[in-house]
């Protein structure tokens, strides 16, 4: 689906547009790859929403890791460190949304020690919160209804984000 998104952008051929969140875009890779052959064809016409939606800043990342997180704890069975590893991720994205005082898990250590350094934004957003939100929507895909819960999952993700103002793909297509 990401491939189809990058080509409706103009950009090269890829799984990862550079117009698209990079969890936006991890959590549209795991869902499509849990999903039945009917469950990917009923995610296809979500692809324009993705366009556009790459945004710095914590807020983006956090919100996506949180819903997707939240989805993942309502869905059933978990193990053990799963349900640490989730509740963890879920503190951390609740503090950098100012919800809670301090970080859970391992961004009290990562958080003080990259903020200085202006890496911490850049840091979770690419790497931390991306495996965040790709191992809850792998959790969502084992619970019943796979199709259904992962396409609403997607859904959820693409009306957290803000909507662009004018994409510079139509920008593009007028020139």
């Amino acid at each position: 689906m990401m491939e189809l998104v990058s080509r409706l952008a103009r950009e090269p051929w890829t799984d990862r547009p550079g117009c698209v969140h990079p969890v936006l875009s991890a959590v549209a890779r795991v869902a499509h790859d849990h999903s039945t052959s009917t469950g990917r064809r009923e995610l296809l016409p979500l692809a324009p929403r993705f366009i556009d939606t790459n945004r710095a800043g914590f807020e983006s990342s956090a919100r996506l890791v949180a819903l997707c997180v939240s989805t993942a704890l309502t869905t059933g069975e978990l193990l053990r460190d799963e349900r640490r590893r989730l509740t963890e991720a879920h503190q951390t994205a609740l503090h950098l949304l100012g919800s809670e005082d301090s970080p859970g898990g391992a961004a009290r250590w990562w958080l003080p020690v990259l903020s200085p350094l202006k890496w911490s934004e850049p840091f979770y957003r690419s790497f931390v919160a991306t495996e965040q939100a790709a191992e809850a929507v792998t959790i969502t895909a084992r619970a019943a209804n796979p199709d259904v819960r992962l396409r609403s999952l997607l859904k959820l993700c693409l009306a957290s984000q803000p909507k662009p103002s004018c994409s510079a793909s139509a920008q593009k297509s007028w020139s």
